[in-house]
């Protein structure tokens, strides 16, 4: 082999370790499934839902808190704070989906049931949080710098049609997907989900 070919052998293989090594990067503060039977919201202590409510965040030094509602996750930041957080996620409420907390977008009426009674639902889109207050009739945009200032107060009248601690309903359909859509005050499950 000539000088020419071992310099091109060596870069690519630089470039390939790089590339490996920025892979398992990316990955470092991947969101974890859900465990319901032993994850428990790390504020509240109560069950953690494999639902759309669920959040999460990993520390920079590898700890992951789980959450039963956005809530509680704001509730960790105030009395942590958030210089140590790797990554935060939430749940869109219409698939599931993991979203980076600063990615998503978020409705918020007091009427809108969720676990802790904070009415705040989250959104993988702009349009998929828009399609939804126009379907139902409530709710107002917000962005995560949004929440940053929001005052997060629980809706306790949410809370008492919940039952004790909010949590024994989880405003959930029979098939727990967290589809179910406020209107007038009342919750219904929209056909189709």
């Amino acid at each position: 082999m000539n000088k020419s070919s071992n310099r091109r052998w060596f870069m690519v293989m630089v470039l390939m370790f790089g590339m490996v090594l920025l892979t398992a990067c990316g990955t470092k503060y991947a969101a974890l499934p859900i465990n319901e039977d032993v994850d428990i919201c790390a504020i509240c202590k109560m069950q953690v839902k494999d639902d759309a409510y669920a959040t999460q965040l990993t520390t920079k030094d590898g700890q992951n808190y789980k959450f039963d509602d956005i809530g509680c996750m704001n509730q960790w930041k105030t009395e942590n704070g958030t210089d140590n957080i790797g990554m935060d996620y939430v749940r869109d409420y219409n698939d599931k989906e993991w979203i980076e907390y600063s990615k998503a977008t978020y409705v918020y009426d007091a009427s809108l049931r969720t676990p802790m009674a904070y009415g705040i639902l989250n959104f993988k889109d702009k349009p998929s949080a828009e399609a939804f207050i126009a379907e139902q009739g409530v709710g107002t945009i917000m962005t995560a710098e949004d929440l940053a200032s929001h005052d997060w107060k629980q809706n306790t009248e949410n809370m008492d049609m919940m039952g004790e601690h909010g949590h024994d309903e989880h405003g959930h359909g029979e098939e727990g997907d967290g589809n179910e859509m406020h209107q007038e005050g009342e919750m219904k499950e929209e056909s189709g989900h």
